[in-house]
């Protein structure tokens, strides 16, 4: 029994979210397997070796990987899938839109959002917006599965010697091709990677005051900046920064939530945290109910006394 993990990277690095899927598929049983299909995509396979627990990288190298179209990555891993027991995907937005094809092409069920490995054809994955826990049972010979990286603590980055095997590549599907895309510059951590993130809601009435109020504490405690999904549709905060079930899910150690008052949405998105501290002025908000610590405040007040004490 061997597990295929479906790398991501940026033709240079692997990008965290490959480190807690390879932790899950280590749970599946057998060796692990890690494939790197890009465009001098050398590095990232290099870097794909030293993972701890990887047995074998296949590198699998072309022009039309470059920017990871999922209808080429997908025919990239049916064209190795016969060799593989399960087939592992992060549960992001490439994974999301790569793995459902295989699923189909290969007339298995996919198993979705996955937060913990019972057995290898066992596992445990949210609904109903994470209010409650389905095990789910596939008798399928192949499991396809996205992992929700929050569940699975990352593999070692280094310290892994495994050996990469060039991969024949498969031809481009030429069903799409790459336009260009706009990338947001931002100093901050990454939110689904921050250690540290501070979250605004609806509650800071105006993007002026959601950068007056939240921004400072940000650059005190050196955190990702997060919002509700109320603060995002508001104008508050750009789309990039939402958390919660129609956002980004996110566990870091420590999450401040501000003036938000905990829509089981945004619940979903960030109730994995290690700590989580509430500030707000309404005793009965939802969100007192996941905190670890709650002040019952006005944040307009309590934040700027906090950015002192620290």
């Amino acid at each position: 029994m061997t597990a295929l993990v479906i790398a991501e990277h940026d033709n240079a690095t692997i990008k965290g979210a490959t480190l807690n899927t390879v932790t899950a598929a280590a749970q599946c049983g057998g060796d692990v397997h890690v494939l790197v299909a890009g465009h001098n995509a050398g590095e990232a396979a290099k870097a794909a070796a030293q993972i701890a627990g990887v047995s074998k990288v296949i590198h699998a190298e072309g022009e039309h990987f470059a920017h990871g179209l999922a209808e080429n990555i997908a025919a990239q891993v049916l064209a190795l899938a016969g060799s593989y027991s399960h087939i592992l995907f992060p549960a992001t937005a490439s994974g999301k839109n790569v793995a459902p094809r295989v699923a189909a092409k290969l007339d298995v069920g996919q198993i979705s959002d996955v937060t913990k490995i019972d057995s290898a054809d066992t596992f445990e994955r949210p609904i109903y917006a994470g209010n409650a826990i389905a095990t789910v049972q596939s008798l399928d010979d192949k499991k396809v599965i996205t992992v929700r990286t929050t569940g699975f603590d990352p593999a070692a980055a280094a310290g892994g010697a495994a050996a990469i095997e060039a991969a024949t590549a498969v031809a481009d599907s030429g069903k799409s091709h790459f336009e260009g895309n706009e990338i947001a510059k931002n100093d901050r951590p990454e939110l689904t990677a921050a250690k540290i993130i501070v979250s605004g809601g609806r509650a800071l009435g105006s993007s002026e005051k959601f950068n007056e109020v939240m921004t400072p504490l940000a650059d005190k405690l050196g955190a990702a900046l997060g919002a509700s999904r109320a603060a995002v549709d508001a104008g508050y905060a750009p789309n990039d920064w939402q958390v919660g079930q129609t956002g980004k899910i996110v566990a870091p150690q420590l999450y401040i939530a501000a003036g938000i008052s905990g829509a089981i949405q945004h619940l979903a998105g960030m109730k994995d945290s290690k700590v989580i501290v509430a500030i707000n002025k309404d005793p009965e908000a939802p969100i007192f109910s996941v905190a670890d610590y709650g002040l019952e405040a006005d944040l307009f007040t309590a934040i700027p006394e906090l950015i002192k004490a620290l």
